[in-house]
């Protein structure tokens, strides 16, 4: 199959949005209150019923259809690993491997993130390893807030720990990325291009095959070198 019509986040913002800062800051000030669904704390309650409580734990946070959990879990065998995504459709599309050969340490879960990160830390949980991998850019200038970075539920996300992975097609929302964990973490966080040469995704294999340049960063967020 060719992927070679697949673009770029089409944006007039070319480099961190002048709002940013103050976005970020705010969020890590002022407590997010806002009411978490029965129908998450269904999920989430789900997503871990077949944990045993010792192994640690790895999020694929808007895992899609799932294939990149799918290779997350088989690549940390001696973890539990969580594909989340809000949409069920998406969850529901074919494998890349029957039910017999499906990792025994993954499950998929439809829920909102919003509501499962602080879900997470309202348990007390941490994580060993977190990805976040070609999230909705949301290109237009004027819905920056809507970027996890930008969120208000930002604040939950290096609260939670363990290396965080993100990866995208648009260098923008990765420096975005890497700006507002510097300023959560009190550090410079580092973004590099990389060349994706075993795609972890449909999406991934897409965008390379387009010859578009990918973007990711990787940092612990306990502070330790990765």
């Amino acid at each position: 199959m060719s992927y070679a019509n697949s673009r770029i986040p089409q944006s007039a913002q070319h480099g961190i949005h002048e709002r940013l800062d103050a976005l970020v800051r705010k969020h890590l000030a002022e407590p997010f209150r806002k009411p978490i669904t029965p129908w998450n704390r269904e999920a989430f309650d789900f997503s871990l019923a077949g944990w045993d409580g010792k192994a640690p734990l790895i999020l694929d946070a808007g895992c899609g259809v799932g294939h990149s959990s799918i290779q997350i879990a088989r690549a940390h065998p001696d973890h539990w690993v969580i594909g989340v995504d809000q949409s069920q459709d998406r969850l529901e599309r074919k494998k890349p491997y029957p039910d017999a050969l499906m990792p025994r340490n993954l499950v998929f879960v439809r829920a909102d993130l919003v509501d499962y990160w602080r879900l997470l830390d309202e348990a007390g949980l941490r994580l060993a390893r977190h990805y976040i991998l070609y999230p909705n850019p949301w290109p237009k200038i004027g819905h920056v807030a809507r970027r996890w970075h930008a969120h208000p539920v930002f604040p939950f996300i290096p609260r939670l720990g363990g290396v965080l992975e993100c990866r995208s097609n648009w260098d923008v929302y990765i420096q975005e990325m890497a700006a507002a964990l510097s300023i959560a973490l009190g550090r410079e966080i580092r973004w590099e291009s990389f060349p994706a040469e075993v795609p972890i995704s449909p999406f991934e294999r897409k965008y390379r095959d387009s010859g578009q340049t990918l973007y990711r960063l990787e940092v612990d967020l306990r502070g330790e070198p990765c």
